[in-house]
């Protein structure tokens, strides 16, 4: 049963096939695999906590410039390929991720295809290849997979991801040697053909498994599919660890286990919706309305962005109908509140300069100027508060964009982003 491969077509990800029970035996048999990584984490744990103690005190204290850190990624259409680029370029979003799937080597003609229009529109590309059981039980499947993408594709992809969510079981790696294996042949052919490289492409808060494979694998770019749907909001913390912490801590684990600092992107994220039924990734508590997805989004890309530490990140995805920017359900396609909320933070933010964030313990104010403006961008965790801005009021926008009437510096600010801008 564990070696058997079954592709979940509604919700773009694989069926866990396995039981509770026979996963708990499988993982039995890697438990030496599992006792050297907690070797290795001992090991990692003072000079890395050291590093995120320093890192943690100047996070949202100097300012950064916010150049060109949104990206967004989208799968191929068919017939509707040409509709995907223009309502990617809407969004003011020029870089995007396209996963190639292993087991689809006959259709990469359509993913040909679907890759010039993208370069014809001048879109950036990174390609993720996805792996399955099989390839770990049948290397020269895997090699053979990866050649063909590199050798094909090479000319049009600026960076090639390297595996995908590898650290869940029905993804088909069982531990880190596992994943490992599957790496390690990328590193001759990203040389023959020129290939920047990208991954590991852990999901989740599972950082401990960064220092084997960062240690063996030199990638160009090192990347985390770090959701933080299940706790809800991403103020919300996990183990005591919030968002911002996630990326302080995870920061200070890949510069201290390279003994360098390294350029880190998150290669994957969203929040799956309510009411999606068998589209969404993901069952009861993740799911959220198209209202808290918009504002979560917001609110993750500015957490994470004027940390300093993120150098990009990759929604997941344009259009899907259980969590995607777009809804494809029917045959004329909805855009939700989030594409026009991530519209309006590119618009914004790119190219802004970040100054602070402010000290309130009720809301969450993040301070940016850009050519001639100065906007604050805030919102609070949880009940509505009133603040009263230092600087003069020239104009309030929602979330999506659009003019909020005000009547004084002091501004209810809510869950929901506001930006204010002064004079």
């Amino acid at each position: 049963m564990m070696d058997k491969f079954r592709w979940n077509i509604y919700a773009d990800q694989p069926h866990n096939i396995a039981s509770r029970k026979e996963r708990f035996r499988q993982h039995f048999k890697y438990g030496a695999s599992y006792l050297s990584l907690t070797a290795l984490g001992f090991r990692w744990a003072f000079p890395v906590l050291k590093l995120y103690k320093k890192y943690w005190k100047s996070m949202y204290k100097k300012p950064l410039k916010i150049a060109s850190p949104f990206a967004v990624s989208v799968s191929p259409a068919g017939e509707r390929d040409e509709e995907v680029v223009i309502n990617l370029k809407e969004t003011g979003v020029n870089k995007t991720l396209v996963r190639i799937p292993s087991w689809e080597m006959e259709k990469l003609s359509l993913y040909e295809k679907f890759f010039e229009l993208l370069l014809k529109h001048r879109i950036n590309l990174t390609i993720a290849l996805l792996q399955q059981r099989e390839d770990v039980l049948n290397p020269s499947r895997w090699q053979s997979f990866m050649e063909e993408v590199f050798s094909r594709f090479g000319r049009m992809a600026s960076f090639i991801e390297i595996g995908h969510a590898w650290n869940r079981t029905k993804w088909g790696v069982w531990d880190y040697r596992e994943y490992l294996k599957l790496a390690r042949p990328s590193l001759s052919l990203a040389q023959d053909y020129g290939v920047k490289l990208v991954g590991p492409a852990v999901i989740d808060f599972e950082f401990h498994l960064y220092p084997p494979v960062l240690k063996d694998i030199p990638f160009d770019k090192v990347s985390s599919l770090l959701y933080v749907d299940r706790q809800g909001a991403p103020e919300n913390s996990q183990f005591g660890w919030d968002t911002a912490r996630k990326v302080a801590l995870l920061k200070a684990v890949i510069d201290g286990c390279s003994k360098r600092e390294r350029d880190f992107w998150i290669t994957e994220v969203n929040w799956p919706l309510e009411g999606t039924g068998k589209y969404s990734p993901a069952s009861g508590k993740p799911n959220v309305s198209e209202e808290e997805q918009a504002d979560y989004l917001v609110r993750y890309f500015v957490i994470c962005l004027t940390s300093g530490f993120v150098e990009r990140i990759y929604w997941w995805q344009l259009v899907a109908p259980g969590y995607g920017l777009i809804d494809s359900r029917q045959k004329e396609w909805r855009r939700r509140p989030s594409f026009n909320a991530l519209k309006n933070l590119v618009r914004h933010l790119e190219g802004s300069t970040f100054r602070e964030k402010v000290q309130n313990s009720q809301v969450e104010i993040f301070m940016f100027s850009r050519e001639e403006e100065n906007f604050a961008l805030c919102w609070t965790k949880g009940a509505p508060s009133d603040y009263i801005f230092s600087s003069r009021v020239t104009r309030v926008l929602n979330r999506d964009g659009e003019e909020i009437p005000f009547f004084s510096d002091r501004i209810k600010i809510e869950e929901s982003p506001k930006y204010v801008f002064f004079e």
